[in-house]
This record gives C-alpha cells, sequence and structure tokens, in this order.
C-alpha cells in the first residue's frame, strides 16, 4: 500500500475520479491510502492521518472504493518526477 498526504494530490484524485462521497473538510489531516492490482485497478481508502499513524499502514488490511487508473492522475503511478514536470525541454 501507499500513502499520499498531499492535499492538493488527494483533491486532485478525488476531481478526477469524481467521487464525491469523500468530503475532504471533514478531514484534519487526510491521508489516501492505495495499491494498484494486476486489473489496474486503484483500491484506496482515506484515512485520517493520525489514526494512520496510530495502527500503522501494516494493519490497513482493506479499501473502500476501486477506480480504473486510466481515471487517475499520473502520479498514482509514480511514473511523474516533480522536478522534471517544472523543467522545459529546450531541444
Amino acid at each position: 500500500m501507499k500513502v499520499e498526504k498531499d492535499k492538493k494530490r488527494i483533491r486532485e484524485f478525488f476531481n478526477l475520479i469524481e467521487n464525491d462521497k469523500y468530503d475532504l473538510r471533514k478531514y484534519n489531516m487526510p491521508t489516501l491510502v492505495y495499491f494498484i492490482d494486476e486489473n489496474k485497478k486503484v483500491k484506496y481508502s482515506l484515512w485520517e492521518m493520525d489514526l494512520l499513524n496510530r495502527f500503522g499502514l501494516e494493519n490497513v488490511d482493506g479499501w473502500d472504493y476501486e477506480e480504473d487508473i486510466a481515471f487517475c492522475p499520473d502520479w498514482i503511478e509514480g511514473d511523474i518526477d516533480d522536478d522534471l514536470e517544472d523543467e522545459v525541454d529546450e531541444d
């Protein structure tokens, strides 16, 4: 399982997949916990960071929703390097 703590990325994720079941305003420090299965589905849940820290990522054994990876942001797969996004190719 992977963890994303950046609110901008979490907001981007939920905007792209159009899941309105989570209201980020209800979370003090939202943390997206997700993994990609072999069928290219992203399975995820939203946790409060304090709760996740208390019980540990290793104790997360399920997910709430799943989406096709095609509808998710590129950073989900870990292929995008943030530093490279800002650089301009001058060739």
